[in-house]
């Protein structure tokens, strides 16, 4: 809660400095409090119901998506916007954590179908990202049923995102070998890169305080006209970095070890622990290269899967050593 709150404290003084719009990264924060919270709730009463719901939910909700968001539609690899794929990870996740929870065959079977849905579905809607994540997730959570020790694992977790963002980094400094930037940049949409940039750029002339929240598209002169029309960077690091400043970034990286912490101290088994940090993972290298942290629906979803993966199953005994 401490932190949750350093994030939201934080957008209101950059944005007071700056005349900034703090609502939306406030909104994400309260979403992410508010699903973590249910996640712990439901969680612990329902420890396969709860997620299981969840991943429906989340495969409904990526399917209606592109109607209720008011951004532009970007087809491969991202879907709508990345929250499409974002979602699509997510209810992979919490699908399989339902099954690692499961104690029945039918369920683990019924769970494990759910959970396999995720990759026609990405393909269907137009989301080779979400249909690569769902996929990696599963795998996953196949490989963590072997596995004793969570702590290597988490760090490699945590690795993995960092690099996405450092490569996503590297890119808008123009850092990369040619070969590389001209493969990623072959991935994403011709204005993408100049956007990363655009928001280093800002960032490096205002690396203290950024230029506040939900500015980034007021400043940007990267792409006129229509095509910077949801006003953001389509990346979660650099988007803290030019509006937030550094501290904005490392306040987002916090949040995420905080995460991988939780999972590493919880009391459920190390599959299902494993299996969320591999979707919540999924989440943060998209959210590098694309707005879906940018969405309610994804970041409420984070905070739930987070949730059920720290719950601790109610038994009913409240004695002391029962709990």
């Amino acid at each position: 809660m401490i932190l949750l709150a350093a994030c939201a404290g934080w957008s209101l003084i950059t944005a007071a400095v700056h005349d900034g719009r703090p609502e939306g990264m406030l909104l994400a924060v309260l979403a992410m409090a508010g699903g973590y919270a249910a996640g712990r709730v439901s969680g612990a009463l329902l420890p396969v119901a709860a997620p299981c719901a969840g991943a429906a939910a989340g495969l409904a909700t990526a399917a209606a998506l592109p109607g209720l968001s008011p951004g532009p539609w970007y087809t491969a690899p991202l879907g709508c916007a990345g929250a499409t794929a974002a979602l699509l990870a997510l209810a992979a996740g919490a699908a399989c954590c339902a099954a690692r929870a499961a104690t029945t065959p039918g369920l683990r079977f019924g769970t494990g179908a759910l959970a396999c849905a995720t990759v026609p579905a990405g393909i269907a809607l137009g989301s080779v990202a979400g249909s690569v994540a769902g996929a990696a997730v599963m795998l996953c959570s196949l490989a963590a049923g072997s596995v004793r020790a969570r702590g290597p694992w988490l760090a490699g977790l945590a690795g993995a995102a960092g690099l996405a963002a450092v490569t996503v980094w590297a890119a808008a400094a123009d850092a990369l070998p040619a070969g590389l930037a001209r493969a990623l940049g072959d991935r994403f949409p011709a204005q993408r890169v100049a956007q990363w940039q655009d928001a280093l750029g800002l960032a490096d002339r205002n690396s203290a305080l950024g230029v506040g929240p939900g500015r980034f598209g007021e400043l940007s002169r990267a792409v006129p006209g229509p095509l910077l029309s949801d006003g953001r960077p389509h990346s979660a690091p650099l988007q803290q970095a030019a509006e937030q400043g550094l501290i904005g970034v490392c306040l987002l990286a916090a949040a995420f070890c905080w995460v991988l912490y939780a999972l590493w101290r919880s009391s459920r088994p190390t599959p299902v622990t494993l299996t969320a940090g591999a979707a919540l993972t999924a989440l943060a290298v998209l959210a590098s290269v694309s707005d879906a942290l940018s969405f309610t629906a994804v970041t409420a979803g984070a905070g739930l899967l987070a949730g059920w993966a720290t719950a601790r199953p109610w038994t009913g005994d409240t004695t002391p050593s029962g709990r």
